[in-house]
């Protein structure tokens, strides 16, 4: 796990990253990160299916895959943060057609069983990359275990 965090602060950051790296093709320069530890809360930035090591998109063409792969991320990133998906109070799913949403909440219905979050859905005209068909964000917060931030 990568850790940005300065000493100190009320907060941690994790897996900081600049855009410039992950979106070569786009004149951006941002220093973002994929989650945020603040308060007893884990913020994650919308998770999609794309390698967090590597970068690379995953799944293209596939919005299952897609899907699966955003699902992952989310688990890994939350037990970086002391977390779990269990642990997960809201989800938002960003899909770009609305006939994707039957197999989207089929992969998040099977990593969310029994955990009962929130969730808002949209269906937007497109993500960040043109090969991305779904995005998925949630909150959730720490688990009893790893104490509070």
């Amino acid at each position: 796990m990568i850790d940005a965090t300065p000493q100190g602060a009320t907060h941690r950051r994790i897996r900081p990253f600049n855009t410039k790296d992950t979106y070569p093709e786009q004149n951006l320069d941002n220093d973002l990160c994929q989650a945020v530890v603040a308060g007893g809360v884990v913020y994650l930035r919308g998770q999609i299916g794309q390698d967090l090591d590597t970068r690379e998109s995953v799944g293209i063409g596939d919005v299952e895959a897609q899907a699966e792969k955003a699902m992952a991320n989310i688990a890994m990133l939350l037990e970086e943060a002391g977390s779990s998906v269990g642990d997960i109070v809201k989800v938002t799913v960003y899909l770009v057609d609305v006939r994707y949403r039957e197999t989207v909440y089929r992969v998040m219905g099977r990593w969310l069983k029994g955990v009962y979050p929130v969730s808002t859905g949209l269906v937007v005209s497109a993500l960040a990359r043109p090969e991305w068909l779904v995005e998925i964000d949630a909150t959730a917060v720490l688990s009893q275990s790893a104490g509070r931030s």
